[in-house]
């Protein structure tokens, strides 16, 4: 009788596994790849995005403040276009530029804006043309390493130039 309690709590037990892990893959699904951020769309032309995804954050001084909702590539100019979807209420100048930032040196990437000075605003659909791609940290790593050789090797001439023969 104690096995046969024992085996209907397990099978219990497993049902609400099953029923919360159900669940959590509902809400993913629902969820995942949908921003339900109404606002102002804008693109952004980039010759280099680095990791950006679609869902990535935009921030404007650091604060959250839309996402981005398509990354497509221009078949003419071989460049990425970011389709930008940003709170309604922001009222961005012409002349806003766009940067692929880092949070860091392990941090996710996102799309950070800066506000120009333009009087005339961003219209819905409207293009931020002042933009500055990501910066590829295996590019800057190698520029230094050959960099710091190129200045050990110049270094080293500079010493057997100066030093006396013997």
């Amino acid at each position: 009788m104690a096995t046969a309690k024992r085996g209907v709590a397990e099978v219990a037990t497993g049902a609400v596994i099953i029923a919360l892990a159900l669940g959590f893959l509902g809400y993913a699904l629902i969820n995942t790849g949908r921003d339900k951020t109404s606002g102002l769309h804008l693109s952004a032309q980039f010759d280099n995005i680095g990791g950006i995804t679609s869902g990535a954050e935009v921030r404007l001084a650091g604060v959250k403040v839309g996402n981005v909702s398509d990354v497509t590539i221009d078949p003419r100019t071989f460049q990425a276009i970011l389709g930008l979807t940003v709170r309604p209420d922001l009222k961005l100048p012409t002349d806003t530029s766009a940067v692929i930032s880092t949070g860091g040196l392990l941090g996710g990437q996102f799309v950070t804006l800066a506000p120009g000075g333009a009087a005339a605003d961003l219209a819905d659909g409207g293009t931020i043309r002042l933009t500055q791609s990501a910066t590829n940290l295996e590019d800057l790593l190698g520029k230094f390493i050959f960099n710091v050789g190129s200045l050990a090797d110049a270094t080293q001439k500079t010493l057997q130039q100066k030093s006396p023969p013997r």
